[in-house]
């Protein structure tokens, strides 16, 4: 077993009875079996229980026995057997720290010395001392300790046994605890106390939910103490008001007991900028500690290298040895671990904090907190680190914040910040190295300088700790480098979880491996992404596979251009470890894919998806410059700068501040490491100096530009020295708000009350307030009366008019207490002499002597009325009340609160609730007791004195208002009282409820009217506390009330405002709005009812200002006048002015922002005359190429005078310029001849005429310096051109309707002898093609265009003066154009479709004037177009394109188009083959198609048969003829139109359907005749016809001779 005590031991501060008598048996036991092995040893004593308390100790140095029994710390019963563990005694602590003698009286003193720590110990509290002791004394020491609690053991078991059950009961609670009402951001303690055997088990919950400590680290916690348990909340908020309930639960039963807790919001903010410790005073003990830091370390500055300390004297009172408080520092909010490069130290009165080597990291606001069991105490300060000098002049600063993210195996991300110093040049880079813990070798990781302020180092050793540096460089050299990273281990953030952050100093971790198993090819990785992309690399991540066996896996990355398939391995040697990677030398702006593939022993896997398509570039732009710059005076060595953030700035890391001695332009960085606000304090000035400032923004893409320039500032002290380093600056209206941490004890901030600048007097309690002016920050806190006598303390508390000023003394404050510092003390009175007394010291010197005097016409004033209750609690009540109707004629400069109790309707003697007179109509009354019945009365007070009381308010009860709605608004004043119209103001309601007050409602009536008649001003609920109301009636009185709302609801209305009548008063008059002739613009009014009393009151949108950086004020006579200094968008708002003792005269004017923009040009015109331009400066080109520039300004005086300037250099009338100024007409001319290269840049025209100036600037740079240029050279050549013959229309070509080509140019500048040449493809046209030439147009046609046609084009006019050319390209694309010209025309000839039918089908056509064959046209049916088949074809037919459709069927129906394709929409014929058209088209092609097979299938006689056949008796005739027809017709011979019958003689024959055969087998004469075959069929009838004609022999001889004699 080990020997240290057990954790449930060391954290558990108190045991129960019975518990320690079974550790003192246990000990006892332990005692006589280790007594005679003790040695002498040296004993160093821990907080709370330790075991060493069997080691005993001798101071003398005794040497340890040689054989020592090892202690055990088991706990045995008689039977040997383990029961527990043994808690070793308590031993002393080094507060009490003696020697002990072996004398009675020692013993005597010792023994008492114990006891009381003993009782010590037991009331919680724990105690460190060390004690040196003789070995034989603690022996003893020890035997009677144990001695003594066997006794006592041995008798608390004698009664248990005797009544075991009477001891036994249930849970009780002695003690409930209370429900609190708190603060926001307070803490707050229920306190209970349970008794119950066997100890109870508690457990505390919030609305039924067990509280967890664990679950919410500093939220709660929990203590238990001998039956006294505690819940503590820390830093309340409106999610913590809840039902709290406290259990406790035993063998023998449960019980509860129930508390609540309401968190109220606090009106004055309080600091969020540092974690609260314990705020509410810790009564433990009976000890309030009070705390205070003095001889407070201020504004440092150091060097890098440097050691920098500082710190403060801490006085706290009482004090307390045993009660140390807690150190805390903070730098920039985030608390300070001691390292290498801090070191903290306290000395029990001071505490000091060391900076050993410095570095830009370690500039910011530092903060010391010092923490005790009443609350706490900072103090805060700046500072700032400069740069060390550079090895190399003009080198760099260092880069700073270094840290590693994402690391990995093998691979790790670094990122950096940017320096505010450059040395002088531009930073070209970075350079990152790294070095290996253990080691002091550093490589460098990049080869070239990155600009990017993040780089991935890849290539790590898996398993090694690494850091890293990082350099920047410029054109003058390498910066010093960076403080080095904190540690890194390269190894799977797994893994490092698993072990540790921490990485052993060797930077080595060994990794174990399994038994090899059977490999397994790994799977594809995951969700591959691309997680950064810069010009330089790109970051992949993907996550690995599912399947990847029981061995690691390595990757291979591949890339491709987008677009392509043509994947290229990026590691191709060695696969990287970790799932991300870095790849590099990426092509800029070149599109990529990735995808990874797992591998391992087994194989490669399957490549991942790929990613899309990635551009290599930055995504991160640089941001842009910061908006404008605005010093405010501060202290006599420092300036507050602030200035507008850069839009769309992202990742911003900070602002870099700059600053320099106006007209020196030499500028010093006022920090050096980047601030992330749009504030900060410039330190290190020197008085009476003028400066001025610019700021730069930081991203990781790098640092902006510069913004412009500040107005210059003289360092001088703001009146009353400024705002120091550690107060947070806040925007309030138009002041600055001044926010520290209080002294109090709760850690609360409060509000200083002076104007920008005052000076701030510290009350007793450390409130800070001014000592003259309004209040410029936040609303004051809750002034809680005290009832604690006190003195006076300057004049009464300026009013707040954003929030409700609630006033109240110092807490924590009486005349035993109060330093010189504080306020003085007065007797404890409370008589209303008193409270004169107290008034006259309050009030100014002068008025103070002018009271002396008597004041002629002054008296108090009459009693205030109408009290009411803002806000009630359980022990305070806020009060508000009406300002007197009769104020003495002297203002009102205070009111003073009497209180009473009501006991059965008996009203008790009058108790003053303040003795300081205050401003406000309004005051927390405190120590009131709860439930109890109050009255209360107001005095108003002023220069003659204290009035008379008002009437005794009505019976109020104090309680606890728990309403979810907020309480009604108060002091509601009106003002600019017109005809129709007026405005209303009020302050926001005290009680808040249960949320935040998020606007207000107006409600009106008439005076006389019903209450009913109340009626809403506004529909939707305004978050201002003011509000014109207009549309009144004239003459009509009014009368007004205002409600609350938040989240919950509407809340009570406010008290009525007097009635008021809408009448505009004669002679009022308005806010008239002025610019003079210096260009001031000013907000004017004048008051004619002015009396010796009355001042000017300026606010704006309704909350009173005084002189400030943004406005003066001056008031001469009945007249005041409110000058804008710097007039900009920060002024815009409603500015009114209300004059004291009148009737209520008073004025506002809203400047808009247009009416601003309208303001500022008048301003401008004003305060810097200009010369009116009727047209800017502009340039032209003239004849021959020259250059013209030139301006027309409004007539100008004879005085008027220009100067000319190019590139901030004075030009002047020379043989390059000719400069023209006409002062008559106002036209500024300047000609150049022509332009070179060295006339780009900038032209400017300088004009002046007495006081007025006016200037107008050109630009001529880049491409539009190049464009002009190129063009004046183009006139000029286009002017020599125009000397000879020439052409005025170049070469281009047109297509006449009969789809002839025209190319056509038209000539200038002709003579007789000037000749024009015709050239194609560089060949001269032959005379015999067409060529004409009339009114100076050269013509060239080209019928029935084809390819042949193609070619490059050319006319050459020429003379003895020059020659011009003209060229025309007819190829490519020309040629395409060209046809798709003629396209174009032949489709506009095309006739419309016709419809023609055909024995085959039918048939769609259009004609054009001419076809070409490279027409392209499609057919369309119910427009898609038509696939061509045997059924369906299309054709040309001379000019004749037709589509024919063979047996149409229905689905043929529809709408039939031809498209004619001209390049551009081409052309479209229609035709609607449907309904009748297709129905008459069907039907004649039905007839066409039978009158064809008709035709086709009749009978006919093909031929074969002679017209006559002449044949000699006695012969045989034989002929023979074909027939056709479908079906076989019938055959007939005819002789002499009379039927043959075939027999011997005559043989008639019809053979195969085909053949028909005659034969005569012996002719005689008697056959001579008309012979005739008639073929029929059904579809028709034919007849063949010849004549027989049969001689004799004689007969042919005598025909024959008589022929020959003819």
């Amino acid at each position: 077993m080990s020997g240290s005590i057990p954790f449930y031991q060391k954290h558990h501060r108190h045991y129960d009875r019975g518990y320690r008598s079974r550790e003192t048996e246990s000990a006892i036991s332990q005692y006589q079996q280790n007594s005679s092995s003790y040695s002498s040893r040296s004993s160093k004593s821990t907080q709370g229980i330790r075991a060493a308390t069997y080691t005993a100790l001798d101071e003398g140095g005794i040497s340890p026995l040689p054989k020592r029994a090892k202690p055990t710390y088991l706990a045995m019963d008689k039977e040997n057997q383990i029961i527990g563990y043994v808690v070793p005694i308590f031993r002393g602590s080094r507060e009490f720290e003696s020697g002990l003698s072996d004398t009675e009286e020692a013993r005597a003193k010792e023994s008492a010395g114990y006891l009381a720590r003993r009782d010590l110990f037991t009331s919680g509290v724990k105690l460190e001392r060390t004690e040196h002791k003789s070995r034989r004394t603690v022996m003893r020491e020890s035997a009677e300790r144990i001695s003594l609690s066997k006794r006592i053991h041995e008798n608390e078991e004698y009664h248990k046994r005797l009544n075991e059950d009477s001891l036994m009961h249930t849970p009780e609670f002695v003690i409930k605890p209370r429900s609190h009402t708190v603060w926001e951001k307070q803490c707050v303690r229920l306190h209970c106390t349970i008794t119950g055997w066997p100890e109870p088990r508690v457990v505390w919950y919030k609305n039924n939910v067990s509280i967890d400590p664990m679950a919410h680290p500093g939220k709660y916690k929990l203590e238990s103490s001998y039956n006294v348990h505690s819940l503590e909340i820390n830093r309340c908020d409106f999610d913590d008001t809840a039902q709290y309930r406290v259990s406790a639960m035993n063998s023998k039963g449960e019980n509860a007991a129930y508390a609540s807790v309401v968190v109220k919001r606090f009106k004055g903010e309080l600091d969020e900028y540092l974690p609260t410790p314990r705020q509410l005073p810790c009564l433990e003990y009976g000890v309030t500690f009070e705390t205070h830091i003095v001889e407070k370390f201020g504004v440092a500055f150091g060097r890098e290298g440097e050691t920098l300390s500082f710190g403060c004297n801490v006085i706290i009172y009482p004090s307390l040895q045993r009660f140390q408080p807690e150190i805390e520092w903070y730098r920039d909010d985030k608390l300070l671990v001691p390292s290498k490069w801090m070191q903290t130290h306290w000395s029990g009165d001071r505490a000091t904090l060391t900076l050993t080597h410095l570095n830009k990291e370690d500039e910011g606001l530092y903060t010391l907190r010092v923490i005790t069991k009443s609350g706490f105490e900072t103090h805060s300060a700046y500072v700032f680190v400069r740069d060390c000098d550079g090895e190399v002049a003009g080198a760099p600063g260092a880069p700073l914040d270094v840290q590693c993210q994402e690391a990995n195996k093998d691979y790790v991300i670094v990122t950096w910040k940017q320096p505010a110093v450059d040395g002088g040049s531009p930073i070209l880079g970075y350079f990152v190295d790294r070095c290996e813990v253990g080691t002091t070798h550093w490589a460098q990781c990049n080869d070239t300088p990155v600009k990017f302020a993040r780089f991935p180092v890849t290539g790590l050793v898996e398993g090694r700790s690494y850091t890293f540096r990082v350099r920047a460089v410029n054109k003058a050299g390498m910066s010093h480098p960076s403080r080095v990273s904190e540690p890194v281990a390269a190894m799977d953030p797994a893994d490092r979880a698993r072990k540790g952050t921490s990485a052993p100093w060797t930077g080595q971790i060994i990794v174990t491996e399994e038994e090899p198993v059977e490999g397994v090819v790994p799977g594809r990785p995951c969700d591959l992404s691309v997680i950064e992309a810069t010009k330089n690399y790109v970051v992949l991540s993907w996550k690995p596979p599912g399947e990847k066996g029981h061995e690691g896996v390595m990757y291979y990355v591949e890339k491709c251009v987008s677009g392509t398939d043509s994947w290229q391995r990026v590691n191709t040697e060695i696969p990287v470890k970790s799932p991300r990677f870095a790849l590099f030398d990426l092509a800029e702006g070149k599109s990529y894919c990735f995808r990874v593939r797992c591998c391992n022993s087994a194989g490669v896997g399957e490549p991942s998806e790929p990613t899309e398509a990635t551009t290599v570039g930055d995504k991160l732009d640089i941001p842009s410059a910061p908006g404008r710059v605005v010093p405010t005076r501060n202290t006599d060595t420092s300036v507050v700068v602030s200035w507008e953030a850069s839009r769309d700035a992202k990742e911003l890391v900070g602002y870099y501040i700059e600053t320099s001695v106006a007209g020196s332009n030499a500028w010093e960085p006022c920090n050096n490491k980047p601030v992330k606000g749009t504030r900060f304090i410039c330190h290190g000035l020197t008085t009476g100096e003028t400066y001025v400032f610019r700021v730069r923004a930081v991203n990781a893409a790098g640092i902006s530009d510069f913004s412009q320039e500040s107005e210059a500032i003289e360092v001088k002290a703001a009146i009353g020295g400024g705002i120091p380093h550690g107060v947070c600056l806040e925007s309030v209206g138009i002041g600055v708000a001044l926010t520290q941490h209080s002294s109090c004890g709760v850690g609360r901030h409060v509000a200083s009350h002076s104007s920008a600048g005052a000076p701030l007097t510290r009350l007793a309690n450390g409130i800070e307030r001014a000592e003259g002016g309004g209040q410029v920050g936040h609303p004051p806190t809750l002034n809680e009366g005290k009832q604690c006598k006190r003195g006076n303390v300057g004049p009464p508390e300026p009013t707040n008019k954003q929030e409700p000023e609630i006033a109240k003394p110092a807490e924590n404050c009486s005349a035993e207490s109060c330093t010189p510092d504080c306020i003085e003390t007065e007797p404890e009175t409370g008589s209303a002499d008193n409270r004169k007394c107290s008034l006259n010291s309050s009030v100014e010197p002068e008025k103070a002597e002018e009271h002396g005097r008597g004041r002629r016409g002054s008296a108090s004033p009459a009693p205030p009325y109408g009290i009411t209750v803002l806000e009630s609690v359980r022990d305070s009540m806020v009060l508000a009340w009406k300002q007197p109707t009769f104020i003495g004629g002297a203002d009102i400069t205070g009111y003073f609160i009497d209180y009473r109790e009501v006991i059965g309707g008996v009203p008790g003697k009058w108790h003053e609730a303040n003795i300081k007179s205050i401003s406000e109509r309004a005051y927390r009354v405190s120590d009131l007791k709860e439930n109890m019945l109050y009255q209360f009365q107001v005095r108003a007070a002023n220069m003659a004195g204290v009035g008379i009381p008002s009437q005794p308010s009505e019976v109020f009860r104090c309680e606890e208002w728990t309403i979810a709605v907020p309480g009604p608004p108060h002091d509601l004043q009106i003002q600019e009282v017109r005809k129709d119209a007026l405005v209303l103001l009020w302050k926001p309601p005290v009680y808040q409820g249960r949320d935040a007050v998020n606007g207000y409602y107006v409600d009106i009536k008439e005076t006389d009217a019903d209450f009913e008649m109340w009626r809403g001003v506004n529909e939707k609920a305004t978050d201002k506390k003011y509000m014109k109301i207009k549309d009144l009636k004239e003459g009509e009185s009014y009368v007004f009330r205002v409600r609350a709302q938040n989240k919950a609801g509407v809340g009570k209305a406010s008290e009525t405002t007097e009635p008021v009548k809408a009448v505009t008063k004669p002679g009022t008059s308005e806010i008239v709005v002025e610019v003079d002739d210096d260009g001031v613009i000013s907000l004017n009014f004048q008051c004619s009812e002015l009396t010796p009393d009355s001042k000017f009151i300026w606010s704006k949108n309704y909350e009173e200002m005084s002189d400030s950086d943004r406005m003066t004020l001056e008031t001469k006579g009945n007249k005041s006048k409110a000058i804008f200094k710097t007039p900009s968008e920060e002024d815009l708002g409603i500015y009114s002015c209300v004059v004291t003792h009148t009737d209520g005269v008073s004025a506002s004017y809203t400047i808009t922002e247009e009416g601003l923009k309208d303001l500022l040009k008048i301003s401008h015109e004003h305060k810097f005359p200009i010369i009116p331009l009727k047209s800017e400066l502009a340039v032209e080109l003239l004849e021959k190429g020259r250059v013209r520039f030139w301006l027309h300004a409004e007539k100008m005086s004879a005085n008027g005078k220009v100067e000319y300037v190019f590139n901030d250099n004075m030009i002047s009338q020379g043989e390059k310029y000719k400069m023209n100024f006409d002062k008559n007409t106002g036209i500024i001319e300047m000609f150049m001849e022509t332009l070179s290269k060295d006339d780009e840049g900038t032209f400017t025209f300088q004009l002046q005429d007495g006081k007025a100036t006016n200037q107008s600037s050109l630009v001529l740079i880049g491409d539009v310096f190049k464009q002009l240029q190129k063009e004046s050279e183009f006139q000029r050549k286009e002017w020599h051109r125009k000397q000879g013959p020439h052409f005025v229309e170049y070469l281009s070509y047109e297509v006449t309707p009969e789809c002839c080509v025209r190319l056509k140019c038209k000539v200038g500048n002709m003579k007789k002898d000037s000749v024009a040449l015709w050239y194609k493809d560089g060949r001269e046209i032959k005379v015999n093609e067409k060529l004409d030439f009339s009114e100076g147009v050269l013509t060239l046609e080209i019928a029935q265009i084809s390819k042949k046609d193609a070619g490059v084009y050319e006319v050459v006019v020429k003379d003895d003066r020059g020659k011009d050319t003209s060229t025309l390209n007819l190829t490519d694309q020309g040629f395409k154009d060209l046809m798709n010209q003629v396209f174009s025309v032949i489709a506009n000839s095309s006739t419309p479709l016709k419809i023609q039918s055909t024995e085959e089908g039918i048939r769609l056509y259009t004609f054009v004037s001419y076809y070409n064959d490279e027409l392209h046209v499609t057919w369309h049916h119910k427009d898609a177009a038509i696939a061509f088949t045997d059924r369906i074809k299309s054709g040309v037919v001379g000019e004749q394109l037709w589509l024919q459709i063979s047996e149409p069927t229905e689905k043929d129906k529809g709408k039939y188009a031809i498209e004619f394709f001209d390049g551009k929409g081409g052309l479209r014929r229609t035709v609607e083959l449907a309904g009748q058209a297709f129905d008459d088209a069907f039907a004649e092609f039905q007839r066409l198609k039978s009158a064809a097979i008709a035709e086709r299938n009749r009978a006919r006689v093909a031929g074969g048969l002679p017209d006559v056949v002449t044949i000699q008796e006695g012969k045989a005739l034989n002929l023979t003829c074909n027939i056709s027809g479908d079906p076989v017709p019938e055959v007939t011979w005819l002789k002499n139109e009379r039927e043959m019958v075939s027999d011997d003689h005559y043989i008639l024959k019809f053979e195969s359907g085909k053949f028909a055969s005659f034969t005569i087998t012996s002719v005689n004469t008697s056959d001579s005749g008309k012979y005739s075959i008639l073929v029929k069929n059904k579809y028709g009838t034919e007849s063949g016809d010849f004549t027989v004609s049969v001689f004799m022999p004689d007969e042919e001889k005598v025909s024959s001779s008589q022929t020959k004699k003819k």
